[in-house]
């Protein structure tokens, strides 16, 4: 059973004091389930999307675990604490984390980041007082190759965003900045999806885990208008072209693909037709990202093609539909595919395309979200949807 208030967690009153100042009076399931096992010095794989908390899962624990041990929050002192995360703007939100629930502890944190100047980075981790360092891999192992970063007394490691961090190809410097690491540490895994390539780094870097899972909740794709349109594979493009065309509602319009390589395709060829696209992805520059984010938000481009996990970090209110060019894997992954719409009190509209091989796909996410997704009226069906799925899907009624 989750605990019911931070109290509940065994938290101190400086930590609690600090979470009711935000506004918060009870814990996240994330948070209920991971702040117990890591008070208790346990390593930790976490499974749970951006947007459930998590970040107050381990830096709450964190904080009170370098209370706990007696480390002053003055002189000179070695980094205690390291969290990689994969992109700045994760960095910086977990920096302002730290800030928030550690402001009445006074311990010291530094965030480095790639695309700024080294010297004022250089200069904090000269300084002899940090205790908690929040990184990029790229911009860290710059820093740790000056002789300049002592990471020999590290009591906790933190990984998150795992799955992002590999799917930007950040294995090879994930595992150099392992290399740097004490043996005898704590060490917290978090991730939103578990990837073979993930899975083989959770077990080479945790020892005798506790796992916690929270998925999200169902209930949220109640309020949104779904739709599912069967249609060959070969026919996508055209048919998202077609659902696009002359929509004046089409105001904000987040298109998901499965691959970074058919993000990039799609985007290509809605801006060949005249569209204003942009795609994101892991193999594109955090400049390109950061850019195209920029312009979708502001309105310049109306299209944005995302992969699943380079989505992660979008939080804009107003995106009026989401289209899933691909069906997800992880049916759990609709959820908060659709999620980016109807946001804020805003009414939003998901339509999911659907070709032959991904119909046991639309029956798992039916079944995840328990009620039917709707067939799309007024477009023709092609012949095989008629037929029964293996999963037992019901046929599309045909159009006319």
């Amino acid at each position: 059973m989750d605990a019911t208030a931070f109290e509940d967690l065994g938290l101190i009153e400086p930590l609690t004091a600090a979470v009711r100042a935000e506004g918060y009076e009870r814990p996240t399931p994330i948070q209920a389930r991971a702040i117990p096992h890591v008070l208790a010095g346990k390593d930790l794989l976490g499974l749970a999307q951006t947007g459930t908390g998590k970040t107050a899962a381990f830096a709450l624990p964190i904080l009170q675990r370098l209370h706990a041990s007696g480390v002053k929050p003055e002189g000179r002192r070695p980094i205690r604490v390291l969290i990689l995360t994969p992109t700045r703007e994760l960095a910086s939100q977990i920096g302002d984390a730290f800030k928030t629930y550690g402001r009445n502890l006074r311990y010291r944190h530094a965030v480095i980041f790639g695309g700024v100047g080294h010297e004022p980075q250089r200069q904090a981790l000269r300084s002899g007082n940090l205790d908690i360092l929040v990184a990029t891999p790229g911009r860290l192992l710059d820093l740790a190759g000056e002789r300049i970063l002592d990471l020999s007394k590290l009591d906790v490691f933190v990984l998150d965003e795992a799955d992002r961090m590999l799917d930007m190809g950040f294995i090879h410097d994930v595992k150099r900045v392992i290399a740097l690491l004490p043996r005898r540490r704590q060490t917290l895994f978090f991730s939103a999806t578990m990837p073979p390539e993930a899975q083989r780094l959770a077990d080479v870097l945790l020892h005798e885990p506790e796992t916690v899972a929270v998925t999200p909740p169902a209930s949220t794709v109640d309020r949104i208008d779904q739709s599912v349109y069967f249609v060959d594979k070969s026919e996508k493009r055209t048919l998202l072209e077609d659902v696009l065309y002359d929509n004046e509602e089409m105001r904000r319009v987040l298109v998901f693909t499965r691959t970074k390589h058919g993000a990039n395709r799609v985007a290509e060829h809605l801006t060949k037709r005249g569209e204003h696209a942009a795609a994101i992805h892991g193999n594109k520059s955090q400049n390109a990202r950061e850019r195209a984010l920029a312009h979708f938000k502001s309105g310049e481009i109306r299209i944005l093609v995302a992969t699943d996990i380079a989505a992660r970090g979008i939080d804009i209110d107003d995106v009026t539909h989401v289209i899933n060019f691909d069906l997800p894997e992880v049916p759990e992954q609709y959820v908060h595919r659709i999620g980016r719409t109807a946001r804020a009190g805003a009414s939003g509209t998901a339509i999911s395309f659907c070709d032959a091989e991904e119909r046991d796909l639309l029956v798992q996410i039916e079944r995840t979200i328990r009620k039917p997704v709707p067939r799309a009226q007024g477009h023709a069906v092609p012949r095989w949807a008629d037929e029964p799925s293996r999963g037992g899907a019901p046929a599309a009624p045909r159009d006319g």
